[in-house]
């Protein structure tokens, strides 16, 4: 489903956040050694987090919520990507909290792609990636996948386009918990996607076996949580909870 939002001019949606920005400022930003809480996206201390209806929480300045608050922590203290080093990045999907710091660190190599967003710089059908191969020194790819029907096709694409010592990060909503992943291309009425697999447009609900997918693509795969690079004071302080996920590092095999 296209959002609305997609359709409103750029220079309008700019106005509005700042508008917005500037009266959750007043309430809920105070300076980080006055804060219980911080976003390390925008860097604003905040008195807390914005709490969604299904229990996930957003920054009120800069709208990064777990996910995304995690994967930035990871990209900063995890990888190299802001070292200065020339590298070409495709960012899929490219979330606004992150694209000016991205495009600051990677230059003019850095490439946004959608099928759809006109915001993008590339218009891309990741089943169908028009570069060639072994062209991308990192990809970032999160909450997408769950969105195309042929998945396995995108993620040997991802491959392709990733050079041997390159890596990628992908992202997903993940309940391995709930064993397989469930599927049924069959489906395709938004309110029986919704009640199935959660939103109108998702096509799946990935389990425990999304890691063997990526394998099956050619990548190599290392999981990393939370836990694994922060503290538990961080965890609190940055407000990461289940919702935040993981993140799935990818290198090709």
């Amino acid at each position: 489903m296209i959002s609305i939002r997609c359709f409103i001019p750029e220079p309008c949606k700019k106005l509005l956040r700042k508008m917005r920005q500037g009266l959750y400022a007043v309430a809920y930003v105070r300076a980080p050694s006055e804060s219980a809480h911080f976003c390390p996206v925008c860097e604003k201390g905040l008195v807390r987090f914005r709490k969604l209806s299904y229990g996930d929480t957003k920054c009120f300045i800069c709208g990064s919520d777990e996910r995304h608050r995690l994967v930035w922590l990871f990209l900063h203290r995890l990888t190299n990507l802001f070292d200065g080093s020339s590298r070409t990045m495709l960012h899929v999907a490219p979330e606004i909290q992150f694209e000016n710091g991205l495009r600051a660190a990677v230059g003019p190599s850095y490439i946004t792609a959608d099928l759809l967003d006109p915001r993008a710089k590339v218009k891309m059908d990741i089943t169908n990636i028009q570069y060639p191969d072994s062209f991308f020194d990192v990809i970032y790819c999160s909450h997408v996948l769950e969105h195309i029907p042929n998945d396995r096709l995108a993620m040997r694409e991802f491959v392709r386009v990733l050079k041997p010592s390159g890596w990628a990060v992908i992202m997903v909503p993940c309940y391995p918990d709930r064993g397989k992943t469930f599927e049924d291309p069959s489906v395709t009425d938004p309110k029986e996607r919704l009640r199935l697999f959660g939103q109108e447009d998702h096509v799946r609900i990935y389990g425990n076996d999304f890691i063997d997918r990526l394998n099956a693509a050619g990548f190599d795969v290392r999981v990393i949580r939370s836990s694994d690079f922060l503290s538990p004071a961080e965890i609190a302080r940055f407000n990461l909870t289940t919702h935040s996920g993981d993140v799935f590092l990818c290198t090709k095999r």
